[in-house]
């Protein structure tokens, strides 16, 4: 009997060819490549230029019944504390919840390693019950009695209670209490509702002070600019008491100038901060907004790279300069995906032993090697009009005109308009993702996917290199 090869005669249907955003070839990946797609750049609910935030939100549902409950618990504490993304691990918590009973299982494990911050409890459960109420999860019922009716609709399963209580024994007095904010739910209220027992005496009496609201008065700026303290003075002592941590700090650059704190406490603060939970392009953010700053910001975002290892050889560094580059991450943001791009170039031009890098719109274009930092920033995004995407022309181009390369590197959002192959070879190729759209072009034909805006995916690209294991799509 003669062999069947095609599938119409078996009666199966081809799938559709995915295109991107723009209209070129993409291709079918599977449900773990997806859900890390869409996971580690995304700001969750918020519209980004291709696609909304409703949609994206219920496309999580769809591929974490897909994947297996290990591959949802990696990739969701990956994306927390590689990526350092806060909403959307909560959301695969959530998704596994009510998946198959394997994932639910997971979930507790999944909850006590994502949840790192206080108010953090309360977003899970507004995400937890967001299907049941009409509107956004975001704090969204009006009285107590509103809430009751809710839980009654959707009690909180064991396992998801099981979580929650285990991250809530992570969290101090300063932390519960500078977390504990006036919202439809407050931790005193997640507290009941999960039953959490406390591991010792001292933390027992520590949810009585949080029950009974006699928690110390967390001393924060935000806590002082409310109360009528001097802006000032609030800011001068907090940094020469090492209070004021990194991302209020960056976010307080213009108000402390323009409250007349002196520079060189505030510079002094900036060299001094931790930086391991801030994003790079954070600081190309708080740099536009105070330049006066410029070197001292430069300076805190490669201190982390001081004792980085350097990827060796000589690296092809194409950077996304169309259109879409230019939008912001989500409609709710500032920040552009060009910024994200750009802190990830900055950072890859300093541990990289040689580099050449390019722009890509319409065109590619040479970006001067002599530029570093906030500079080389400066330098790609005036490269060129920020017009077309045309990744695999210039892809072909740039490959023609670089010779004795080890690696290609494009951080992009994937969203050309005409077809990508691997233009370089035998040397190895990366696509590094910054949106959460569905489909993208760096997929097959010899291109390493990464997906996020972190620092981690530097990381990713020197462990392959080095045979560690590490994440496979």
């Amino acid at each position: 009997m003669a062999k069947i090869n095609s599938a119409a005669a078996l009666g199966i249907k081809p799938k559709k060819a995915p295109r991107t955003a723009e209209g070129a070839p993409a291709k079918h990946i599977t449900p773990a490549s997806t859900l890390a797609r869409v996971l580690n750049a995304c700001l969750l609910w918020e519209d980004n230029f291709y696609v909304d935030g409703k949609t994206i939100g219920q496309l999580f549902g769809e591929l974490v019944k897909q994947v297996t409950p290990d591959v949802a618990y990696t990739l969701a504490v990956k994306a927390r504390t590689e990526q350092k993304l806060r909403h959307a691990p909560l959301l695969v918590a959530r998704e596994m919840a009510r998946a198959s009973v394997a994932h639910r299982a997971k979930v507790a494990d999944t909850l006590a390693e994502i949840v790192q911050r206080p108010d953090e409890l309360a977003e899970f459960l507004a995400i937890y019950w967001s299907d049941v109420q009409p509107t956004k999860p975001r704090f969204s019922w009006e009285t107590p009695k509103k809430l009751e009716r809710v839980f009654k609709k959707q009690p909180i399963a064991k396992q998801v209670k099981l979580g929650l209580a285990r991250a809530f024994q992570k969290f101090d007095e300063y932390a519960l209490a500078k977390y504990n904010r006036d919202g439809a739910i407050k931790l005193r209220d997640v507290l009941f509702l999960i039953h959490a027992k406390p591991k010792d005496k001292v933390q027992e009496a520590l949810w009585k002070r949080l029950v009974n609201g006699e928690l110390a008065t967390p001393d924060t700026w935000e806590v002082a600019l409310s109360a009528g303290a001097n802006k000032k003075e609030t800011f001068e002592r907090l940094i020469s008491e090492g209070n004021l941590g990194a991302l209020a700090l960056l976010r307080n650059l213009r108000n402390m100038k323009e409250s007349g704190v002196k520079d060189s406490l505030i510079r002094e603060a900036i060299l001094d901060m931790k930086t391991e939970r801030v994003l790079p392009f954070r600081f190309i953010t708080a740099a536009r907004y105070a330049p006066a700053f410029e070197s001292e910001l430069q300076q805190a975002m490669f201190k982390c790279l001081e004792k980085h290892d350097k990827l060796e050889g000589k690296t092809v560094l194409l950077v996304d300069v169309s259109g879409s580059m230019d939008s912001a991450i989500s409609a709710k943001s500032e920040l552009k995906r060009l910024d994200a791009a750009a802190g990830l170039a900055m950072l890859l031009a300093e541990i990289c032993e040689d580099v050449v890098i390019y722009t890509f719109s319409d065109n590619e274009k040479l970006v001067p090697s002599s530029r570093r930092g906030f500079a080389l920033a400066e330098a790609i995004s005036r490269s060129q009009a920020h017009s077309g995407t045309y990744l695999g022309r210039s892809s072909v181009a740039v490959a023609q005109q670089v010779s004795d390369y080890d690696r290609v590197i494009v951080l992009t959002d994937e969203q050309s308009h005409d077809k990508v192959t691997n233009p370089f070879g035998s040397a190895k190729a990366y696509m590094i993702n910054v949106a959460a759209n569905q489909y993208g072009v760096g997929y097959g034909n010899g291109w390493s996917h990464i997906d996020g805006w972190s620092e981690s995916v530097v990381d990713y690209i020197i462990a392959e290199e080095d045979e560690e294991q590490g994440w496979d799509e």
